[in-house]
């Protein structure tokens, strides 16, 4: 992709302004990895590949395995804002709680994503953390397969649902913001966003 931009570029606008562009292009690039903290970047450099089957029939064959804080904080996210989802959608908002820890527009662990804005009611990021009830586990065998998936993205899963997706939404609404943000997606009843690209201008 990268490659057939910088021909365009030759064949319409000259070398000269294409080096100028790709020049731009590579410092924003560089502002931007170095903006990241370093706990931040070294998860993305060292994050480990892993094969996922996005079927119920793949995922039921995976050992279920607890974790840490980190763990426990998206499988109880995935929980509440996903159980009743297709396996797929569940690794999708697992992409966008990720996709959130690697922004530097978010807090960079997930625990931190999750509860971002917690206490304010309706002011979180995700319902359930204010919406006055009580978080409840009731249903043990729905927990165990996003605890699986959660397991698995923690992990280093890859993320190719998405395509980078730091929000999304239930089709039953329309947040305003959705106007603003490219639409990367729609998996069961969710569609996904990414958060609009800012490029600085020196």
């Amino acid at each position: 992709m990268l490659r057939l931009v910088i021909v365009l570029l030759l064949a319409t606008a000259g070398a000269a302004s294409a080096d100028t562009y790709l020049t731009k292009l590579l410092e924003t690039e560089r502002s931007a990895i170095s903006a990241l903290p370093g706990g931040r970047l070294a998860s993305l450099l060292k994050r480990p590949e892993v094969e996922v089957n996005y079927t119920a029939e793949w995922l039921s064959k995976q050992s279920f395995r607890k974790g840490g804080a980190e763990w426990r904080c998206l499988a109880e996210a995935l929980y509440f804002e996903a159980r009743g989802e297709s396996v797929k959608g569940q690794f999708a908002v697992a992409e966008v709680i990720l996709n959130r820890v690697d922004s530097p527009e978010f807090p960079d662990d997930i625990c931190a994503v999750v509860h971002q804005g917690t206490g304010r009611k309706y002011q979180c990021q995700f319902t359930y953390t204010c919406d006055g009830y009580k978080e409840v586990i009731s249903e043990p065998r729905a927990f165990e397969r996003v605890g699986k998936v959660a397991h698995l993205m923690v992990q280093g899963a890859p993320r190719p649902l998405t395509d980078g997706a730091t929000h999304y939404h239930t089709r039953a609404v329309n947040p305003r913001w959705a106007r603003r943000f490219p639409r990367t997606a729609t998996i069961g009843v969710h569609h996904f966003y990414r958060m609009p690209t800012r490029l600085t201008s020196n």
